[in-house]
């Protein structure tokens, strides 16, 4: 089995990226809380609400990508051609990838400057 190349750059993505960010975080929670700044509430309360909105967002994604892939499935089977339906699997994953892909390489950048 096979994955597509979208599919392999989200799961990429979050193999490499998402344990930098996690220990990005928690030295600079550690730090916070050694030297008394205020940075570390700050920062979980946006951890917080990236989990909830990337949440949010893939569900939406995913939604709108299996109303997508129904409406192809539904044509091909009235015409009688099965083009399109290869893949379908991998796109509606992508689109439940996508948001947290995009949080997580956003906070690698931020938190690596």
């Amino acid at each position: 089995m096979f994955f597509s190349a979208d599919l392999l750059a989200e799961f990429t993505s979050l193999w490499f990226q998402a344990p930098m960010v996690m220990s990005s975080r928690m030295q600079g929670l550690a730090a916070s809380g050694m030297n008394g700044s205020t940075g570390g509430p700050a920062e979980i309360g946006q951890m917080i609400t990236e989990k909830l909105s990337a949440t949010v967002e893939s569900v939406m994604a995913v939604n709108m990508a299996m109303v997508k892939e129904g409406t192809i499935a539904a044509t091909a089977m009235a015409t009688g051609t099965f083009a399109g339906l290869a893949g379908a699997s991998d796109r509606v994953a992508v689109a439940a990838l996508k948001p947290y892909g995009k949080r997580v390489r956003a906070n690698a950048r931020r938190l690596s400057e």
